[in-house]
Order: structure tokens, then C-alpha cells, then sequence
């Protein structure tokens, strides 16, 4: 480990997410995922759900409970506004034993978390290296406890040492949990909350990974990449100062012990300053020998001059650090069809024996060309009718080195694991490639 980590960054080279790469999004038959319409039913009808995750082992697959596979999900109360969600998110979780029909178990923490003043998005281990199963549940916690005004500070947190029980009505989590904060921003290699001058500011999504090839026990997460004199370094980033206020980056944090709570800061390993400024919920699929680093993002947290979806992006490397380069060129692996821009948003990608499967919410639909912004403007019950909060159709990925294409949907909230079959090609797309029909 370095002291330093500006020397750190100095003896390599930190991938980065260019201007001109980033030019090149366009859509496409290989990126487009359909028209997405409201399920039968909703994952549970009284609350909002949005982003999600998968109950993992140490070596990144689906963990199996007593035959349960568990997702974590954020979630606030449905007769909440759907614009108000994130003030009052908390993590509930649901377990299912064919990724088909989910049960909510709850909240999975007894009592709010004790850092906060409300949960964001995270990853979840189920350890059993030391024969007993131990739960990790990685979250931001946003804001500051007890506070009278809502704040937006984030640090990485985790809550540790619950356990899973089954019997034969299901699957139930319990406490006690352990709270730490594990990462704060240091100002050098993370942006400080101090320090931003962006339009959001990012130290979240903690995603735990341990990486195959290495043994090495690693925390991916989002941030923003201090610049402090944009006029100086404008030539190092090949953008103006002015694009330079948009400095999304993802995090490595490193457990030298392994312990799942012990972690030093290490350089981003990929930044992309002066192109957009939230690079969230970075996660990675290791498939083929390749490093598949995927995050979402938003339209409107792309620099000026770039015009990019809200959509899923990616890149490929050799290993956890890179060096990365943008898949199918520009980044963009999947989003919505120009008609229904907003419809899905919050994706998480993860293997299936040759395919990737990418899993997201129901997020806004029917807008009719209606902006987010309009959106906020139309009376609640109609704010409440155009917003899915639900699991959406989980999208089949075809992977191949630098490409990537979109093979065909899942229903809402399908989970398989890949033990279980996929339906054939034929049956789980049919729609014509424009995203028209689903």
C-alpha cells in the first residue's frame, strides 16, 4: 500500500471514461431494450421499490439459502410520492424460491440504521468461511441522524452479524446487527462533499467483490474525483474547464486481511472527468476471463456537449484495475426506447452461464413526452399512475469480448439462477428489435 495515493495514481494509469468515447452514443438494435408495460402483479403493492440486489457469496454467486435465493431492495411507503422516495428510502428484503414469486420479509434492519437519516443502495455477502453463515450489509448512509433539515453527506456503511433462519413457512432476517462506517472520501483521491462543485455530489453504492483470479477481497463504489483547478487541468482530461465540474468516478477500496470490514482506499479504476458526473451502483462480472464493469447513469448527469439516456453503460478489462475501454465503443450496453425514455432505470448485471442477465425497476412510463421535471408538476395521483415501483423485465445480454447485445426479456422481476433453464430465445423476445412490443 502507498502512503501517498497521489503517488499511487502517478505509477499507473487510472482508465477513464473520455469526451469522444462518449460522443458516440447512439441507440441501436443491440442496446434497446422494449417497451416495458405494468405487470399483473407488483413485487409488493405497498411500497415503492427501486434498486435492488442480489444476497451474494463471497465468490460473487447467488447465494442459496436452505433453496431461497434474497434480494435487497430500497423501498419506501407506495402512497408516498414517487419523487419523495429517496428521502425516506429504507432496505427491505424479499426471498423467493424460483425467482419468480417474491415474499417481503420486512425491513432488514430493527429500527432505523443508527447512521443517517435514511439507507441508499449497497451489496449484500452471506460469509460462511467460518462454517456459520454471516450476513454483510453494505449501504450508504445518507444525511445526518436526527437532522431537522435534509442533507445529502454519504459515507460507505455496513451492518453485520445477522443471521438467516428457514423453516417451512420461508426465510426470515434477523439481528442484532453491528453498524460501522466503513469509508469516508479523502479529499485527494475522493471528493469531499466540501469540495464539489458539481450538481451532485457522490460517495455511495458499496458493491463487495472479491476478485477470482487474485483471491483479493475488494468494495467498488461511486464517487467524484477532486479537481481543483479546472483551468490547470483541463489538457489532462481533454475537456474544458467548464466539463470538468462533471467528475464521476469508481472507487477500489482493498482489504489487505480479508475481513470484510477492514478496508483502505486505494485509486478509482475508472474516472470520468469531464464526461458525467454520477457513475452509479459500479459493479463487476468476471465471465470468459474478462472484467465486465457495469454502472448506470442519467441523461441529464452528462457534461455538456454529450447527449446520453439514462441507460446501463459498460467496459472491459484484463483485470479488477483495467486498463478499461468502453464496450461497443461508447459505453451504452443498455437503455430505454426513445418513446419511453425513463421506463427502467437502476441496473444490475449478473452471470448466467453464457449470458448476462440485467435486472432493474419500473421506473417512470407513459409519459407521452413528458420530462422527469413535468412530471413533478402534474397532480400526486397522477404522479403515483405513471410510476412503475416494481421489479421491470429482467433483460438477456449476449457478451462477446468488446460487444455486447441485447438477446431477449425476462418476465418482471424474473431472478434465475444458472442452474435453472432459460426460456428459448423466441419466447423471452418478442419484440421486433425497435423496442415496440413486449
Amino acid at each position: 500500500m502507498h502512503d501517498d495515493p497521489r503517488s499511487a495514481r502517478e505509477e499507473r494509469t487510472i482508465s477513464r471514461w473520455t469526451r469522444s468515447q462518449a460522443a458516440a452514443i447512439r441507440r441501436s438494435e443491440a442496446t434497446l431494450a422494449p417497451v416495458v408495460y405494468p405487470p399483473t402483479e407488483d413485487i409488493d403493492p405497498d411500497v415503492h421499490v427501486w434498486d435492488t440486489w442480489l444476497l451474494r457469496n463471497r465468490d460473487g454467486t447467488v447465494a442459496e439459502i436452505d433453496g431461497y435465493r434474497v434480494i435487497f431492495s430500497l423501498t419506501a411507503p407506495a402512497d408516498l410520492l414517487p419523487g419523495k422516495r429517496h428521502d425516506v428510502a429504507t432496505i427491505r428484503y424479499f426471498y423467493s424460491r424460483d425467482g419468480r414469486e417474491w415474499t417481503c420479509g420486512g425491513p432488514v434492519f430493527d429500527g432505523d440504521a443508527p447512521f443517517g437519516s435514511r439507507q441508499w443502495a449497497g451489496s449484500a455477502l452471506y460469509d460462511e468461511t467460518d462454517g456459520d453463515g454471516k450476513l454483510y450489509v453494505y449501504y450508504t448512509a445518507s444525511g445526518t441522524r436526527g437532522e431537522t433539515d435534509l442533507t445529502y453527506t454519504q459515507r460507505l456503511a455496513v451492518g453485520s452479524g445477522g443471521t438467516v433462519e428457514t423453516d417451512g413457512d420461508g426465510l426470515e432476517i434477523s439481528g442484532p446487527f453491528d453498524h460501522e462506517i466503513l469509508l469516508e472520501p479523502d479529499g485527494t483521491e475522493y471528493e469531499r462533499e466540501e469540495q464539489s462543485r458539481g450538481m451532485i455530489y457522490t460517495f455511495r453504492d458499496p458493491w463487495f467483490f472479491e476478485d477470482p483470479a487474485t483471491g483479493e477481497t475488494c468494495l467498488l463504489f461511486e464517487a467524484n474525483t477532486p479537481v481543483p483547478d479546472p483551468e490547470l487541468e483541463s489538457d489532462r482530461y481533454d475537456a474544458d474547464p467548464e466539463h470538468l465540474d462533471f467528475n464521476g468516478s469508481v472507487g477500489l477500496a482493498v482489504s489487505p486481511s480479508g475481513d470484510p470490514t477492514e478496508w483502505e482506499l486505494e485509486s478509482p479504476i475508472l474516472e470520468g472527468v469531464g464526461t458525467n458526473q454520477e457513475l452509479e451502483r459500479p459493479h463487476v462480472v468476471v465471465q470468459n476471463g474478462k472484467y465486465y464493469l457495469f454502472l448506470s447513469s442519467h441523461e441529464h448527469t452528462f457534461a455538456e456537449g454529450l447527449e446520453g439516456y439514462d441507460a446501463l453503460y459498460g467496459f472491459v478489462a484484463d483485470s479488477l484495475r483495467g486498463e478499461y475501454v468502453p464496450l461497443n465503443e461508447s459505453g451504452l450496453v443498455l437503455t430505454n426506447p426513445e418513446s419511453a425514455p425513463f421506463q427502467t432505470y437502476s441496473w444490475l448485471a449478473y452471470p448466467h452461464r453464457e449470458e448476462i442477465l440485467v435486472s432493474s425497476f419500473f421506473n417512470y412510463y407513459d409519459l407521452r413526452g413528458l420530462s422527469l421535471d413535468d412530471v413533478a408538476n402534474l397532480p400526486d395521483d397522477e404522479q403515483q399512475r405513471r410510476f412503475g415501483g416494481t421489479l421491470a423485465p429482467t433483460v438477456r445480454l449476449g457478451v462477446d469480448g468488446t460487444e455486447t447485445r441485447v438477446l431477449g426479456v425476462l418476465d418482471h422481476g424474473h431472478l434465475p439462477l444458472p442452474r435453472e433453464e432459460l426460456p428459448s430465445l423466441l419466447a423471452s423476445y418478442r419484440g421486433g428489435g425497435d423496442g415496440s412490443e413486449y
